[in-house]
């Protein structure tokens, strides 16, 4: 009986001996991990990408053959689940691999650097010194310790940002729908949580309820002068309320390290973009909170075993 054929989008060069397990049992083809690459998906029973590139329907309608989708990655809204689901095409990701997850703290730590990058305004700061201003009372910033830290989703990445609170000496709120109990961390409500905070951090997955979740209506409700963290996804904001925000000062300041739409072409014409172009009191990162050496590493060789697991039992 042949093998499975295996397209592999990934690079690995943070994991040169990943695809062992996988080639054990399968013929495996690795190309660019870009859309040109994924044009040859139609060839193939499995494909193992990560979360920049997106799985829309017409690139799964053109998957006749696949069986299976691997993805070494927690968020999965770069994939049109419905047309999988259709297709009966199983999907394999990280979201529910607590323990791996547990030892990636990449996207927390990160997270936190946000927050201090935008607390010390330390991007506009380097580009004066780089323009040869030495211009310290301009850069003047403010303190963590006494200030109240506001953590939206106290689940793993969560927890984490609780305990980074703590050892800065905030004062630090939490709001999640399941109950939790944290010494020094205070369980209560969005509303209060909107009001009282200083920094607020996003830490939710994105779902139907989640979605445009940091509205219009919830930035009415912030202290003016707070700050925004979201390493999460970008459909968690509403972008145009964000914008506003931020241009009326009602925001102090956003770090964040995802756009809604960071799939452009041209990211230079996605607003934030273009806003933080022209402005410092907003720090954009490249979606790279978990982009770490170990999670990377560790993730795609988890995933390439996984997938192994499935089709040694499903072929």
């Amino acid at each position: 009986m042949a093998k499975p054929r295996v397209l592999c989008l990934l690079d690995l060069r943070l994991a040169p001996d990943a695809l062992a397990p996988l080639r054990r049992v399968a013929e495996v083809d690795c190309l660019p991990a870009s859309p040109l690459g994924l044009r040859e998906i139609e060839a193939y029973d499995a494909c193992l990408a990560n979360a920049d590139l997106q799985f829309d329907a017409s690139v799964i309608r053109r998957a006749k053959r696949l069986r299976v989708l691997a993805t070494p990655s927690t968020g999965t809204d770069h994939i049109d689940k419905n047309a999988l689901a259709k297709r009966g095409i199983e999907l394999l990701s990280l979201t529910r691999e607590y323990r791996l997850l547990d030892s990636f703290t990449a996207t927390a730590e990160h997270a936190w650097g946000l927050l201090l990058a935008c607390l010390r305004r330390i991007p506009a700061g380097l580009e004066a010194v780089r323009r040869g201003e030495w211009a310290r009372e301009r850069f003047t910033g403010r303190q963590l310790s006494g200030k109240t830290l506001g953590v939206i989703g106290v689940g793993r990445l969560g927890r984490m940002l609780v305990e980074y609170g703590k050892a800065f000496r905030m004062r630090v709120l939490g709001c999640d729908p399941r109950p939790f109990r944290i010494a020094g961390a205070k369980r209560v409500g969005l509303e209060r949580l909107l009001a009282e905070s200083d920094a607020i951090s996003l830490h939710v997955h994105l779902t139907p309820g989640t979605r445009g979740l940091i509205s219009r209506r919830a930035f009415s409700r912030m202290k003016p002068g707070a700050i925004l963290i979201n390493t999460s996804r970008g459909a968690l904001i509403d972008e145009k309320a964000f914008l506003s925000a931020l241009e009326s000062g009602r925001l102090g300041a956003a770090g964040i390290d995802v756009i809604e739409g960071e799939w452009m072409a041209d990211i230079t014409r996605h607003p934030l973009v273009s806003y933080a172009q022209r402005h410092d009191n907003l720090i954009i990162t490249p979606h790279v909170g978990g982009a770490t050496v170990e999670s990377i590493a560790g993730a795609r060789i988890f995933m390439a075993n996984r997938l192994a697991e499935y089709l040694k039992n499903s072929f």
